[in-house]
């Protein structure tokens, strides 16, 4: 059974930390010079792949005593806070244009990008680390889906619209807080328990 609740948390999470990252800039030009919902299915796609990897990864750290779980998650939601918040601006990724606008092309360029681009990166070791805390692969796994697709519509669908309006640097913020604070939550729960 899904739980809403975990669902919504790893919802807000990851839609915060994903939204100053690169790849909604990569979805953004992308979105800019081709078919929004020929980019969206490849992107989408890649994000399900990084999802599901990262799912398993947590499942296993599940197998480990609570205690050691919560120390582990709550140290990696502190480093995690810490990358967002010494994370440099980064800027449009050059993206290689296939040669021609078929679907396959399309989706697979944007396939490639995502799945290369995000690849051991903080919202897929975020998603692991949400796994493990929450024990819920299926709750954990549809918010951090539905985050990522969500980033990576508003990416090519209004990206220059939502960037005008809030800066990346206080959603950065505000996701480094969230972290923090689940971080620091984890690691009472190890010391408590």
């Amino acid at each position: 059974m899904i739980s809403l609740t975990v669902t919504a948390v790893v919802f807000g999470v990851v839609f915060l930390a994903e939204l100053p990252d690169k790849t909604a800039l990569a979805g953004l030009v992308l979105g800019t010079r081709y078919r929004a919902s020929y980019v969206f299915a490849g992107v989408a796609a890649a994000f399900a792949v990084h999802v599901a990897l990262a799912v398993a990864a947590g499942s296993v750290l599940t197998l480990l005593p609570q205690q050691i779980v919560h120390a582990i998650t709550g140290v990696l939601f502190l480093g995690g806070a810490a990358v967002l918040l010494m994370k440099r601006d980064e800027d449009e990724e050059e993206v290689r244009k296939p040669e021609n606008q078929s679907f396959w092309k399309v989706s697979g360029a944007g396939f490639m990008l995502i799945l290369v681009a995000e690849f051991g990166d903080l919202t897929q070791i975020m998603t692991a680390n949400l796994a493990a805390r929450y024990d819920d692969p299926l709750s954990v796994g549809l918010g951090a889906v539905l985050a990522l697709w969500s980033v990576a519509g508003l990416g090519i669908v209004g990206g220059k619209a939502l960037m005008k309006r809030v800066p990346l640097k206080l959603i950065t913020q505000i996701a480094a807080v969230l972290m923090v604070g689940l971080g620091v939550w984890s690691l009472w729960e190890a010391i408590a328990g």
